[in-house]
């Protein structure tokens, strides 16, 4: 195999990855969008299948910008998720000695956590 044999092979499969990555987040966007019924989220996928180069430049054409904006709406909502969980552990955290025991203990009692467990979460609490 020559250099430039290797080269555009290497080339081809960049460009045959890059196409997979762009059809994935196009089927990824049909499923995420709430607006577009069933019907037409089962024609844009026979039409991509089809058609998967046109059907690809015609659904980022057509489809473009409400693709950038399900995607942005998608990362504030994973950004409001992780944000409320961190808000519910660090109020776990900030709670006193004697809740978090008390709460270990309810948790002891349920049968979710062990004795052990127990005891190491009371001498956290109480240091």
């Amino acid at each position: 195999m020559s250099f430039w044999e290797f080269f555009w092979l290497i080339v081809a499969a960049f460009v045959f990855v890059a196409y997979l990555m762009m059809l994935f987040s196009i089927f990824a966007d049909i499923f995420r969008d709430h607006e577009l019924g069933g019907w037409g989220k089962a024609l844009w996928c026979v039409f991509l299948i089809l058609m998967p180069v046109v059907g690809a430049l015609i659904y980022l054409i057509a489809r473009g910008s409400g693709m950038a904006q399900r995607s942005a709406k998608q990362a504030q909502d994973y950004q409001a998720a992780q944000a409320d969980y961190i808000r519910s552990v660090a109020a776990d955290a900030t709670a006193s000695p004697a809740e978090q025991i008390e709460q270990a203990k309810k948790l002891k009692d349920a049968g979710t956590i062990t004795t052990q467990e127990f005891e190491s979460i009371k001498a956290k609490a109480l240091v």
